[in-house]
């Protein structure tokens, strides 16, 4: 479980959201997955299923009401073990699901994530009562009509559970270069089928994909290791700087140097801040 705060809007940010429950106490934020977008706020939560790379912004947000949000990591194990002690009729898990999903925020929800972030104020209890609370959370999504996304994470041989594994692959060899035949194996899966799937649950090809995971790890070779944009590119499967150039200002909006030098500037004016 993890508690984030800000107090003004924020600009875009890419990063990976991992299998997760987000639910907003206060604010809104925007979420772009390819090129599908996503608001949510205290009346609707996010959830997400797989690995996805997005492009993340609080929209709402002040000093007076920042923004606020719990996020709950999805147990895989957990999920699996609810469903099975209560399934569900007609789920059709052929029906390509998107990797995001949101729904209405239910007052059971809501009543379960205060407390279990209450529990923040009664350090020794941790221990003993997260781990009920969050499954009852667990529980309160996979109930929601709107949260097949959810049963199909805990399937084994589900279409989901066939792309996170191709997502999986992907995140560990994004430098190489590759076929869509070859990550379609990994997945299990026919070509065809493999990529109208993956597009309908990452919301872009396997290779957009990829190149996403490639300029979001060269973002932060430059500015965490001040490497410079050729080597970024390079290391992170690139054969030709202008390509790379493209694509980096394509993606976050200025040439690579020009966004990882204001990058560097910003963070280290936030550190010189009292």
């Amino acid at each position: 479980m993890k508690l984030l705060r800000s107090n003004s809007p924020t600009m875009p940010m890419p990063v990976v959201y991992e299998p997760t429950l987000c639910l907003i106490a206060q604010g809104r934020k925007r979420v772009m997955l390819g090129t599908t977008t996503y608001v949510y706020d205290p009346a609707r939560y996010l959830v997400a299923s797989v690995d996805l790379p997005v492009t993340g912004t609080v929209i709402e947000a002040s000093e007076a009401a920042p923004y606020l949000c719990l996020v709950v990591d999805l147990d895989l194990a957990e999920l699996s073990d609810l469903c099975l002690r209560y399934p569900v009729q007609d789920q059709n898990d052929d029906v390509p699901s998107a990797g995001i999903a949101l729904n209405d925020t239910t007052p059971e929800v809501l009543d379960a994530a205060v407390r279990l972030a209450a529990l923040l104020d009664t350090p020794r209890d941790i221990d003993a009562l997260a781990p009920l609370m969050i499954r009852e959370i667990l529980y309160r999504l996979l109930m929601d009509p709107g949260n097949g996304i959810l049963r199909q994470m805990a399937a084994a041989d589900s279409r989901l559970n066939q792309i996170a594994k191709a997502i999986a692959w992907l995140r560990g060899h994004y430098s190489k270069n590759c076929r869509i035949e070859e990550i379609a194996d990994v997945a299990g899966m026919s070509r065809s089928a493999f990529y109208a799937h993956f597009k309908a649950v990452t919301s872009m090809s396997p290779l957009d994909f990829r190149s996403q995971l490639r300029l979001q790890e060269a973002r932060r070779l430059m500015v965490a290791e001040s490497m410079d944009a050729a080597g970024a590119g390079f290391r992170v499967g690139y054969e030709s700087p202008s390509q790379f150039s493209r694509d980096y200002a394509r993606m976050f909006g200025d040439p690579p140097a020009k966004d990882a030098s204001r990058l560097r500037r910003m963070a280290q004016a936030s550190a010189a801040r009292p």
